[in-house]
């Protein structure tokens, strides 16, 4: 049933090679990693729902851990400095563009949300929003004062997200109120519903309160077209949407193209340097970008080594370390990868693989 009325678009993250600086010192490769066009920094992964298509295995029953003001000033100040001078003034904000706020839920610590935002516009930062999910937004008043206060504070703008598994336990009313309100602070340009798809369908659908996933599917109009990366929680609560495929489909395949890029990255409460949106994976600590730039030496990290030359390398990583192919197949090669990586936290210890957290919230 899912499967007919649900058309899952999975997308790629991959860009061109141009954007891999892999080097040999000697008997030594070392990874270059370019400065950032654009980036995403997480209060925390602590968010108001675990949704089944997350990225990032938020949900509420992570820790409380949010990102110190101390960690997030250095943090913004080596992201402040590689985007210097590399956007128009007063360019509206974009979803690859700028500066996000994210997490988790970043609107549930709304103190730090402010300071974050208030940092970053005295470094400069442009293009600076926040994403959110939109279940705060209980009433008129909560909704205009806090959003008055960002934009006062510095904020550009704000990317409510929307799609069907965000109404599982998001009310709908409370995300119309966050576009509406929003537009009319910071004006329609800079509010970014992202899946604007689902915002249209769900109006014509009348919703109101929340809706499961089953039966938002049975009263769609029709086949709803989803952008959905196939990694994070997404390949073991939606797997049953994909057709899987064995092991070796896989082989031959590398990350490269996703691990090695300046277009997006994200960086998480603990400072871990996220590439792209390989969640899981730390290039290194964010609070010394300069020293990053500089490269990492590739022998201390067998993962990052085996994800930049083929996947057979990272599944031979995992056979030594007792990983069994999965009977029931994987549904894409970052499927493949993070079910590896998921058994390689539990009997090793590998620096790359970060926060170790992830691994046991994909399946909230």
């Amino acid at each position: 049933m899912s499967e007919a009325r649900l058309d899952i678009c999975m997308i790629t993250t991959e860009v061109g090679d141009s954007f891999l600086q892999l080097e040999a010192s000697g008997a030594m490769e070392v990874l270059r990693i370019p400065q950032p066009f654009s980036a995403g920094v997480f209060l925390s992964y602590r968010c108001s729902g675990a949704c089944r298509h997350c990225l990032y295995a938020c949900s509420p029953r992570w820790p409380a851990d949010w990102i110190s003001i101390a960690d997030a000033e250095r943090v913004l100040a080596g992201l402040a400095a590689a985007m210097r001078d590399r956007y128009p003034p007063n360019a509206p904000v974009g979803v690859n563009e700028g500066l996000h706020l994210t997490g988790g839920e970043p609107f549930l610590n709304f103190e730090l949300l402010i300071d974050l935002v208030e940092i970053a516009a005295e470094l400069g930062i442009p293009g600076i929003f926040v994403e959110t999910n939109a279940s705060w937004c209980v009433n008129e008043g909560i909704t205009r004062d806090r959003l008055r206060a960002l934009k006062s504070a510095g904020l550009r703008g704000i990317l409510v997200s929307v799609n069907p598994f965000l109404l599982e336990h998001v009310p709908f009313e409370r995300t119309r109120r966050a576009v509406r309100v929003a537009s009319e602070i910071f004006g329609p340009r800079n509010v970014l519903v992202y899946q604007g798809i689902f915002y249209r369908e769900f109006l014509k659908m009348g919703i109101r309160g929340t809706l499961p996933l089953e039966d938002y599917l049975r009263r769609s109009f029709g086949l709803a077209y989803a952008e959905l990366l196939p990694s994070g929680r997404a390949v073991y609560k939606l797997a049953h949407l994909f057709p899987r495929y064995p092991a070796r489909r896989f082989f031959g395949l590398s990350c490269r193209r996703e691990l090695i890029r300046d277009w997006h990255i994200h960086v998480d409460n603990y400072c871990h340097y996220i590439p792209g949106f390989c969640a899981g994976i730390s290039l290194g600590d964010a609070r010394h970008l300069e020293g990053l730039y500089k490269g990492i030496k590739l022998e201390e990290f067998p993962v990052l080594k085996a994800l930049l030359s083929d996947l057979k390398e990272l599944y031979r990583l995992g056979v030594e370390y007792g990983y069994r192919e999965r009977t029931d197949g994987y549904v894409s090669k970052c499927h493949f990868c993070i079910d590896i990586r998921r058994h390689l936290v539990h009997h090793g210890t590998f620096r790359e693989l970060a926060p170790l957290s992830f691994y046991e919230h994909l399946e909230d």
